[in-house]
């Protein structure tokens, strides 16, 4: 077999950046016996020439004329924020700014296009996290139903500029369809429209108005560290439950603040989670809990509420520190359940900690943060509690 040149990559780095070309077309050139830079180019040239839609054959919609599902609140100080205007300085800082960040958020839509673009900008030229890919931080996250109705995956927008004007996803079948796109977790939004071919289909689909579940909690619930936006547990959560999901998961600030529980109370949810104990010591564990939960209770006496252990680090079979954090956290929280419980509050329930991760210890990125794999063990283990809660 012959041997590719070492700079064969190098040479053509650029070339191949710049192309949405098919990975078996690049692995046919890259093995074929008398590859040549010019015919790589030529191949290239013509993938792009092949390319269905430029940006002037398109038509635009804006997400904003139809509206955002995952938002809590309306009355908000950028379209896209999290946390409603009223709450600037309210709220601790910390929890203002990442409100300002779209996690959780994500619009529907039907187009028969076989090919979907989309014109989109971020609030921030930081895409990407050391912990967490720019596709989780800053991407778009593309779903469609099947046959069966079910939601599947079917791409994500990689992004590369704090604003761009791309594909999406092409080479889609005939057939009209619906559709979802998750934003980003980490980011916030700025703009986003969809681009279909002029004379494809397009029907929006507006924002459901069955009530939702609300999850409050931490950079966990935020959505660290997933790879794309539709992986968190409450993204997962929502298509399998097929309801509507608020994300209030305020990284390192998930700390049942008072504040939080007031604004919670103005959603008119089927469910509060409440999952804030990676960010809370057992001493805060102790202050906080019923304070939090009577100011909650005072406007929403009867929806169900799920409590949340935090999650076992994933090096605590070994380091005693670690386990030691968990041991007390859910003592503490165990305490304060019982006593909610005994007060007469029947509509709570508690989540153990220890079913949220693998005994394999291989489904977090730092120990702490679910990867995929951990935010899939999150929604196996939410699930069943959910259901039950949902049909009381």
């Amino acid at each position: 077999m012959p041997v590719i040149p070492v700079d064969f990559f190098t040479k053509n780095l650029s070339t191949l950046h710049a192309t949405m070309m098919h990975r078996r077309t690049f692995l046919s050139l890259a093995s074929a016996a008398s590859v040549t830079s010019w015919e790589l180019a030529n191949s290239i040239s013509a993938s792009r020439s092949a390319s269905p839609s430029s940006s002037a054959e398109l038509e635009w919609a804006d997400v904003q004329d139809w509206g955002i599902e995952g938002k809590g609140f309306e009355q908000t100080e950028a379209y896209f924020d999290r946390l409603p205007a009223q709450a600037k300085g309210n709220v601790p800082d910390s929890v203002w700014g990442l409100s300002k960040h779209s996690a959780g958020m994500m619009v529907r839509f039907q187009t028969d296009s076989p090919e979907i673009h989309v014109d989109f900008s971020l609030t921030s030229a930081n895409l990407a996290m050391p912990h967490m890919p720019a596709t989780g931080v800053s991407g778009l996250d593309l779903y469609a139903r099947d046959e069966s109705g079910q939601w599947k995956w079917v791409a994500v927008f990689p992004p590369k500029a704090q604003a761009t004007i791309g594909p999406l996803v092409q080479g889609l079948p005939a057939g009209l369809r619906e559709y979802s796109i998750y934003l980003p977790l980490y980011n916030g939004t700025e703009r986003l429209k969809i681009g279909i071919p002029k004379g494809s289909s397009f029907q929006t689909v507006a924002p459901r108005t069955q009530k939702p579940i609300v999850f409050y909690g931490t950079s966990i619930t935020q959505g660290a560290c997933a790879s794309r936006p539709g992986m968190p547990h409450p993204a997962i959560l929502g298509r399998r439950l097929d309801i509507p999901t608020i994300n209030l998961g305020f990284s390192g600030s998930g700390r049942m603040d008072l504040s939080l529980a007031s604004l919670m109370g103005e959603i008119d949810a089927a469910v509060y989670v409440v999952d804030c104990l990676p960010n809370m010591t057992a001493e805060e564990v102790h202050a906080r809990t019923l304070p939090f939960m009577h100011q909650l209770r005072a406007s929403k006496p009867n929806v169900p509420i799920l409590l949340v252990e935090d999650r076992s680090y994933s090096g605590g079979w070994l380091i005693g520190s670690q386990r030691e954090r968990n041991r007390t956290s859910r003592m503490a929280f165990q305490e304060q359940f019982m006593r909610l419980r005994e007060a007469g509050d029947e509509k709570i329930n508690l989540l153990s900690g220890d079913s949220l991760l693998g005994d394999d210890r291989d489904d977090t990125t730092d120990g702490s943060h679910p990867s995929d794999l951990g935010f899939l063990r999150h929604a196996n283990a939410f699930e069943p509690a959910l259901r039950k809660l949902l049909s009381s």
